[in-house]
């Protein structure tokens, strides 16, 4: 067992990394990008700002509550995905009994710490992040709670796949889109990846382990548990996973609305599934690769200054909210923390 003075330190560790000098470089870094690219769709840059301008607030306030929202689906996904994982974890005879998975609020919290995090730090340091603090609050450990977050990111990448080729097929002027074309290949890339690494963990994991030193054998088979005990009550979780991405989707139509645009529903669903794609980029919350992606997307049926709106505002929901509001949630969650410490100390992998 850690003890509560080890958990401080490695708090202190991660915030130390976190807000450190490269993420402010990387903020410098990704404005630059963002305006050398911008250049290639030959704004207008005041025509673009008159349309955030003429917002409908309303319209705006929505498309926020919405997105946030959609964090209490994420959050009960991450629940049932820990639920299931813990059943293999308790019939280990060497597991340790107290677990105590999380309510829907506590793992929809740590979601957005986690999208904090990875929207200040590079190489998406917010999922190692929550993994570490899933695992501290059910006393599973990091390796088995980030199985569980792996199993996440496979099933995610696999609805996006899903979803964006059915976007795609309703897009008719979008078949002959390059970057269309160029989503969809990573989509598949990407899922066609994970889902692989879950077959190999599944049939090879055992003999891998064999391989191992005992000392990270233990830690590869708590994040074999944790990815392969997760997919339990499939049906369920792909529910849970096609409501967050549909509340994605009516998010980034809202914010189309609020401007006093009109586009295609199926142009919408590209869009909002390709800026996931686009913000696995390892830069903080994959700044500078999401806003010209994004509007070069919306290009598709748009002028270049409203793509451009589009993009600016809906990043002011995904990117800019989630620094501040994840912030407060990020040190309030510390706060909380330093003050009652964890329920159950994390077992050292």
């Amino acid at each position: 067992m850690r003890s509560q003075s080890e958990l401080d330190r490695n708090e202190i560790s991660i915030k130390k990394k976190i807000l450190s000098f490269p993420t402010l470089i990387s903020f410098l870094m990704g404005g630059v990008l963002i305006y050398f690219l911008a250049s290639r769709f030959n704004l207008d840059w005041v025509q673009m700002f008159s349309y955030v301008k003429g917002m409908n607030i309303l319209s705006y306030i929505s498309a926020f509550l919405l997105y946030y929202i959609s964090f209490l689906f994420r959050g009960a996904r991450w629940r049932v995905l820990g639920l299931n994982a813990s059943r293999k974890l308790k019939e280990n005879e060497n597991s340790e009994s107290r677990f105590r998975n999380p309510p829907v609020g506590e793992c929809s919290l740590l979601i957005l710490n986690g999208w904090f995090i990875n929207s200040i730090a590079w190489l998406r340091m917010g999922d190692a992040y929550r993994a570490y603090a899933f695992g501290s609050r059910t006393g599973a450990g990091f390796s088995w709670s980030l199985g569980t977050i792996f199993a996440e990111r496979v099933l995610d990448m696999s609805t996006v796949l899903v979803l964006i080729t059915i976007g795609m097929a309703l897009l008719a002027v979008g078949i002959d889109n390059s970057m269309v074309r160029i989503l969809i290949l990573s989509a598949f890339v990407m899922s066609a990846l994970l889902v692989l690494v879950v077959v190999i963990i599944f049939y090879a994991g055992h003999w891998i382990i064999s391989l191992l030193p005992k000392s990270l054998s233990s830690v590869v088979e708590n994040f074999k548990e944790g990815t392969i005990g997760s997919f339990d009550r499939l049906p369920f979780l792909i529910i849970l996973g096609a409501m967050g991405w549909g509340i994605e989707i009516l998010r980034l139509w809202l914010v189309v609305n609020s401007l006093g645009m009109q586009a295609e529903l199926a142009l919408i669903m590209v869009v909002a599934l390709g800026s996931s794609i686009f913000s696995t980029v390892p830069t903080p919350g994959g700044i500078g690769v999401v806003e010209p992606g994004m509007t070069a997307l919306l290009s598709i049926g748009m002028n270049g200054s409203e793509a451009a709106a589009v993009a600016l505002c809906d990043r002011g929901i995904t990117y800019l909210s989630v620094l501040v509001l994840g912030m407060v949630a990020f040190f309030g969650w510390q706060a909380k923390v330093a003050l009652k410490g964890p329920h159950i100390d994390t077992k050292t992998d």
